[in-house]
């Protein structure tokens, strides 16, 4: 599997894969800091730095479309601890840009005969509650819908997934403590792709009875937040997005299962392969 990295920082995705054998074609970083330990740590991987400008690089076949793009856009525009200006913040419209990425990616890989990118994207789970609908615009722009999406309770839960014309994405909030960090770290991870049998939920979603790791011990008095299931999203359990590939689901399917059904059976070992 080869991946494009953006907003790469010191690429922990890059020592998180390469147990599995994954490659970098290519890193995106501005930062001065970073960018040097990315030439120290990966001299044979170029940098390309601004985000904004590969879409064009790709279509031109200056860079590669890699098998996988991932990223985690800046999320200054959406954690609580910002002014959470959203959209309107000029680093929050990097999610917008993130999607041309992998619309430019898919573009030449199908105008070759390759399967469509795997996207992988990461952010704070502030993201799911900004007043401008922010993650509803991401995901319609993901999907290939022509407006944003609105979710179907008046909030973005914790997970969920959509199929859209052109492509398939699932969502869930995880914390870092359930996967063996001492830190309750909690993100929401997006999987995406227009690959045919390639299913986002699969990858995301796993059936009752598979649970990680417990949360580190903590000293007496700390209060746990939460429990595994927490983790899992507030409905835990596989999700049933679906059968209909090319059409955005009505209703957000949300890992309990579409209109409240309960339901199991999907593969929750599914793999990334290229």
């Amino acid at each position: 599997m080869d991946y494009g990295s953006v907003c790469s920082g010191i690429e922990s995705v890059s020592v998180a894969v390469h147990p599995l054998g994954w490659t970098p074609a290519w890193f995106s970083e501005i930062e001065p800091f970073p960018s040097a330990v990315l030439a120290h740590r990966f001299p044979e991987v170029p940098n390309h730095g601004d985000m904004t400008l590969l879409p064009a690089k790709v279509l031109t076949g200056a860079i590669q479309a890699p098998s996988l793009l991932v990223g985690g856009t800046p999320c200054q525009a959406f954690s609580v601890a910002g002014m959470r200006a959203g959209l309107e913040d000029p680093r929050g419209k990097l999610t917008i840009k993130f999607v041309e990425l992998a619309d430019a990616i898919d573009h030449v890989r199908t105008a070759r005969g390759d399967d469509e990118c795997v996207v992988w994207w990461e952010n704070v789970p502030g993201v799911l509650s900004d007043k401008g609908n922010a993650f509803g615009c991401f995901l319609g722009a993901l999907v290939g819908e022509s407006s944003a999406l609105q979710p179907s309770g008046g909030r973005w839960t914790d997970a969920g997934c959509v199929y859209g014309p052109e492509r398939t994405a699932a969502w869930r909030v995880l914390d870092a403590q359930y996967f063996g960090l001492a830190q309750r770290r909690r993100r929401v991870f997006v999987v995406a792709s227009a690959r045919r049998g390639f299913d986002p939920a699969a990858v995301l979603f796993e059936s009752e009875g598979l649970r990680r790791d417990t949360p580190p011990r903590r000293g007496e008095g700390q209060d746990i937040a939460g429990s595994v299931t927490a983790s899992l999203g507030r409905r835990g359990g596989t999700p049933d997005c679906g059968s209909t590939p090319g059409q955005l689901q009505p209703v957000t399917c949300m890992a309990h299962g579409q209109g409240g059904r309960d339901s199991r059976g999907q593969k929750p070992d599914a793999d990334l392969q290229p």
